[in-house]
């Protein structure tokens, strides 16, 4: 029963997918980050049945792409991608930590936000329009789930920038070590499935992903001092472009 409601919190928390409704109590906040790649695997199914059908039913590259573009927004609700332009107005305000912070807890958007947001939307549109091949198809579908192992992991490993907010609440609500444990595992299991559909592309995409995800505690640490919900958000979203990228040109190589 604790691992159902842990399920439930999970997929209540991170996608607007109807779960059942109840109060959370504090021992039922340990497992919820075992489950949040589930959202991710969801999000990888959809995808790969709609490309499916865009074959089966001669639906056009661009319609394709678009659609398959939005599956990942219409699923979790954007809660993600709101990280990632808040945390861009942080980043390229260039300002203190203490101000960049206060940045990223206004719900106002701002113009660098803006600029990120139409940057990311037509790299990633573009990259997803490439990816034609079957196996790295499974490989970028995947990468959703693959995402967010990762981001689980860095919750409960690395360090706050703050002492509130929901990151907070579900790190220090955590069972740390077993929810570690659990997303090791599920990363492994999923880099195995990756290179098992594509020993090259999976590789690459993989090499990919682990790279935001260095690049992501270095830069949290530097301009930071540790990671935060949004900053959370900022990472599976740029970490699922990163992986669409690599599918991309691989498949465009493999074309050649």
């Amino acid at each position: 029963m604790r691992l159902i409601r842990a399920f439930a919190i999970s997929f209540s928390m991170y996608s607007r997918l109807p779960m059942p409704q109840f109060a959370w109590k504090e021992e039922d906040m340990r497992y919820p980050l075992c489950f949040f790649p589930w959202i991710g695997a969801v999000i990888g199914g959809l995808i790969y049945l709609w490309v499916w059908l865009c074959g089966r039913y001669g639906i056009g590259t661009l319609c394709r792409a678009a659609v398959a573009a939005a599956i990942p927004l219409l699923v979790t609700g954007g809660i993600h991608m709101d990280g990632f332009l808040d945390t861009a107005d942080a980043f390229c305000s260039w300002q203190v930590r203490e101000k960049k912070l206060e940045i990223m807890s206004d719900p106002h958007i701002g113009g660098f936000s803006v600029i990120m947001l139409a940057a990311y939307g037509l790299i990633y549109l573009g990259a997803v329009s490439q990816i034609e091949e079957k196996s790295l198809l499974a490989v970028f579908c995947a990468g959703f789930f693959l995402a967010r192992c990762l981001s689980g992991i860095g919750v409960v490993s690395f360090r706050g920038a703050k002492k509130e907010g929901l990151l907070y609440t579900f790190a220090d609500g955590a069972d740390k070590r077993r929810v570690k444990g659990a997303l090791y595992l599920q990363t492994l299991l999923c880099v195995g499935f990756m290179l098992w559909q594509s020993p090259c592309g999976g590789s690459i995409a993989a090499a990919a992903a682990f790279g935001s995800f260095c690049y992501y505690y270095l830069r949290c640490k530097k301009e930071l001092g540790g990671i935060t919900g949004d900053t959370a958000g900022y990472f599976v979203t740029l970490c699922e472009a990163c992986i669409a990228v690599s599918a991309a040109v691989l498949n465009v190589l493999s074309c050649r």
